[in-house]
């Protein structure tokens, strides 16, 4: 079994105080997956406010599609991006 690609992952706003930093690496080969790895390593805050969360998957937005058909590579780079309040 090939170990999946190591990736970047940057939290904003409110991600970033339930991660308790601001970007880290792991593996991951989709978006889902990498959902599911922070969530795992951070505990039930971080995935309440995953499940909130817009994503960019190195640069790009991740729309509405299916997390899990979102393909990750070596070096990719995820913003977990939570609604963002103020005027």
């Amino acid at each position: 079994m090939t170990e999946a690609p190591e990736v970047t992952v940057r939290y904003w706003a409110a991600a970033r105080d339930a991660a308790g930093a601001a970007q880290e690496l792991l593996r991951a080969d989709t978006l889902a997956a990498v959902i599911t790895a922070a969530a795992d390593r951070h505990g039930q805050r971080l995935a309440e406010v995953l499940a909130r969360c817009s994503f960019l998957v190195d640069e790009e937005p991740a729309g509405r599609r299916d997390p899990a058909t979102i393909p990750l590579r070596a070096g990719s780079v995820v913003e977990a991006l939570p609604p963002f309040a103020g005027g």
